[in-house]
């Protein structure tokens, strides 16, 4: 316990140092007061010698799966206004700490998949976890704070003081209403949950679902026969999900607690497309040997763009349909491995990118974007760390505020990311005689991205595209 605690407060201590720097000469506030309850106490950790039962949990009975009945989980009238909401100190904090735990994530996915495209997006990711903790016992609950950098400096060991996780999740949601607010880019986040027919789910975890989503699905399912279990979930998915989600879970048993799905999916436009008629086959170096061919996307224009030359790479910003919504393209120099980039990225270092762009005439080529990745967030805390995924969601792990079981597990915990760019453009670009000779910049080899919303500073999406051809 000490060993984990020591990692994760070393993790806290540099989350805090970046986004005290992000803060510039803004007061400030330490993450837990801005998500704390009011009258918020130290709660004293359940001990071994202890073994009462923590506060009886408030539960509710849940509809059993009917494929037939695809509408969402009812959610209360004072849940919609929590959708749109302008920027707070709140939601830049929380920004930060999203960013830093999902660059630590995308690492530990990408140092796992040498020859594979990888795909996280960070918001996602860190509201499944904390709705897991609406769920968890103290002890757990505790942890999760530590690695979501949410946890109060002056508690002491035997006890913890807990965040509202209802506020955290509904400032997520308020950071992906800043880029869903219009016609062109879209945000949908769905969540599923499948429980097991004989127990019901507390309020608070239910009420978590709505809160971090679109729409939520709470259902239950007689696991007692598998097979039939995983055609019923996986039909019922694809359904929901408009066809995107098909055949998710391979295989079930009859031992399953609960399943949870979130899912992020991003509809966006490019603010300026490129030209159809420049759209081709070109070859994508995968590596020294491997050639695939990939369709390319190519547009002359003028681009925010920089030369790294001490890490090595080119750095391109390309705006999205909103003002402040933008995708920053990482290309190593020939040579130059991706990996080596990417060990060195954190959230300082892509704003220090972003203030140093200058304005420049590119002919750009980039492969079509269309990509969609399912992540294990057992495998993916396993991948960061062993002793993170016993404590948070293996075999240590208590979920005593989950349900009406005195033991219950959270079996699967899965992250879909689906993202699609849309070759129409928003804005019609006039044609002018651009002066100069273009650069010519090509992304025919593995390359690094992510997708900025920049009110916030929040990073939507992180990926590599190593072989555009998978």
């Amino acid at each position: 316990m000490q060993t984990l605690q020591t990692i994760l407060r070393l993790l806290l201590t540099l989350l805090y140092c970046r986004i005290s720097a992000s803060q510039g000469n803004r007061v400030y506030i330490h993450p837990f007061h801005l998500f704390a309850a009011e009258n918020v106490t130290c709660e004293t950790l359940q001990t071994q010698s202890n073994k009462h039962l923590e506060t009886p949990v408030a539960t509710l009975p849940v509809a059993p799966l009917d494929i037939e009945v695809l509408t969402p989980s009812s959610r209360g009238p004072s849940e919609e206004s929590v959708q749109k909401q302008n920027i707070t100190e709140r939601t830049s904090v929380l920004a930060a700490l999203s960013n830093a735990i999902g660059l630590r994530m995308y690492h530990a996915l990408s140092s796992n998949q040498h020859s594979t495209n990888t795909f996280l997006s960070p918001i996602n990711t860190y509201g499944s976890l904390v709705t897991f903790c609406l769920g968890a016992s103290k002890k757990t609950a505790s942890l999760f704070q530590f690695l979501l950098g949410l946890s109060s400096d002056t508690d002491r060991e035997d006890c913890v003081s807990l965040v509202d996780g209802h506020k955290v999740l509904k400032t997520l949601q308020s950071i992906n209403s800043l880029a869903d607010d219009g016609p062109k880019d879209e945000i949908t986040t769905q969540v599923w949950a499948f429980t097991r027919q004989d127990v019901q789910l507390s309020e608070e975890f239910i009420q978590g679902t709505h809160d971090f989503s679109d729409a939520s699905f709470i259902r239950s399912v007689d696991f007692s026969n598998p097979q039939a279990a995983k055609d019923l979930v996986n039909s019922f998915v694809e359904k929901t999900s408009a066809g995107k989600l098909n055949n998710l879970f391979k295989n079930l048993n009859s031992s399953t607690d609960l399943l949870f799905i979130s899912s992020f999916n991003f509809q966006g436009s490019w603010k300026t497309a490129f030209q159809p008629q420049k759209t081709s086959l070109q070859e994508f170096h995968v590596d020294e040997t491997t050639t695939v061919m990939a369709t390319q996307m190519t547009h002359t224009g003028r681009y925010y763009y920089l030369n790294d030359k001490v890490r090595q790479c080119i750095v391109v910003k390309l705006p999205l349909s909103k003002r402040y919504l933008y995708m920053l393209l990482v290309l190593p120099h020939k040579g130059a491995k991706l990996d080596g980039i990417e060990s060195e990225l954190h959230s300082n270092i892509m704003f220090d990118w972003h203030q140093s762009l200058k304005e420049g005439l590119l002919e750009l080529s980039i492969p079509t974007f269309s990509l969609s990745s399912v992540t294990d967030l057992h495998d993916l805390l396993t991948n960061m760390n062993p002793k993170v995924e016993t404590k948070l969601l293996g075999s240590q792990a208590k979920f005593s505020q989950l349900s009406n079981s005195t033991a219950f597990t959270i079996d699967k915990a899965v992250n879909i990311v689906l993202f699609e760019m849309s070759g129409e453009e928003v804005e019609h670009e006039e044609k002018i005689h651009e002066e100069g000779v273009p650069l010519t910049l090509s992304f025919n080899r593995p390359f690094f991205f992510s997708v900025f919303e920049g009110h916030s500073n929040a990073i939507l999406m992180l990926g590599k595209i190593s072989n555009p051809a998978l």
